[in-house]
């Protein structure tokens, strides 16, 4: 059985643990990597055989899979390959996001055998779940994979796998202020500081919309969807949000949900 890791990673979060998963299941054998996280990657599908078990990963986006792949995962086809969906959530909460991933596997000709939902540092932040998946979170993987493991050894595996969430998904969450009314983010977007960027090109190079000009970074052409990676990865801090219910959202994520929020498994 060839085992391939097969991921969406603005941030490097869920290729973290998902590839993680993968080669402790393979051992000593080589992983098959399936990166889809710029939109190159997403221009042709991807064909798995039964013959194949695919660890496949996304974030969670407001309770989520993000619905920016949701046209690309369905193309993905399985043929009897059997999965193990992976998301990974900022430590507010996965809501249904495990459990929609889990039910696209599945009519994508896959057989989901486990599932699980990890946290990563959230993407607006550098403070909440700051530095996860850490070495906590990634020795839990590896136990986690090794019951995989021992399923896939056993043969027959249970399927579909018995994730927590609903069906029918429930709405996308969505933040609110004081008073309850909805803080609405979906056109936002992020500042350059001309003074700091260097016009090095990475932000352009990792954004997963593909909506950055290099050559006048200051200029988002495309969407936006706040994965924060051209923030993150920009080596002068030259990138930064100034909208005023972005800043509220992210201050309230950071006060009420400051616990460490555990991996959730299912096997």
């Amino acid at each position: 059985m060839k085992i391939h890791a097969m991921y969406w990673s603005a941030t490097g979060t869920t290729e973290k643990v998902v590839r993680a998963i993968a080669q402790a299941i393979a051992g000593q054998e080589k992983i098959a990597i399936h990166d889809f996280t710029l939109p190159q990657a997403r221009e042709q599908s991807i064909v798995f055989a039964e013959s194949d078990a695919v660890i496949f990963g996304t974030p969670v986006y407001a309770g989520r899979v993000p619905n920016v792949l949701l046209k690309y995962l369905a193309t993905v086809q399985g043929n009897g390959a059997l999965a193990v969906p992976v998301v990974l959530f900022g430590n507010r909460d996965y809501d249904d996001a495990l459990i929609e991933l889990r039910d696209i596997l599945e009519a994508n000709g896959f057989h989901t055998i486990a599932g699980a939902a990890f946290v990563g540092e959230h993407a607006f932040s550098r403070t909440l779940a700051a530095g996860r998946p850490d070495a906590q979170d990634m020795q839990i993987a590896e136990d986690f994979a090794m019951q995989v493991k021992a399923r896939l050894d056993a043969g027959n595996p249970q399927t579909p796998a018995p994730v927590a969430g609903q069906t029918p998904v429930r709405p996308y969450y969505t933040p609110r202020d004081r008073a309850g009314n909805p803080v609405n983010i979906l056109k936002v977007k992020p500042k350059t500081d001309m003074e700091k960027c260097d016009h090095c090109g990475i932000c352009a190079t990792v954004c997963p919309m593909g909506s950055i000009d290099r050559q006048q970074p200051d200029s988002i052409h495309g969407i936006c969807i706040k994965c924060c990676a051209c923030q993150k990865k920009c080596p002068k801090d030259a990138k930064y949000f100034d909208d005023s219910g972005y800043l509220y959202h992210k201050e309230e994520l950071e006060l009420g949900y400051a616990r460490r929020a555990q991996p959730a498994l299912f096997l």
